[in-house]
């Protein structure tokens, strides 16, 4: 499990719809808004 770095939803891995890569790490989101908001603004959540 992966903690979503928007909302801090613990994220299945293996079941995630919604990922980005961010410096050679995959990140993964419980939805496409924590996405899109991740991706907007991606230094916000840097150490989340």
């Amino acid at each position: 499990m992966q903690k979503d770095p928007v909302c801090g939803m613990m994220v299945d891995e293996t079941r995630a719809k919604f990922t980005s890569n961010r410096g050679g790490k995959t990140i993964y989101f419980c939805s496409s808004a924590c996405k899109a908001s991740f991706d907007k603004n991606p230094q916000k959540y840097a150490q989340a």
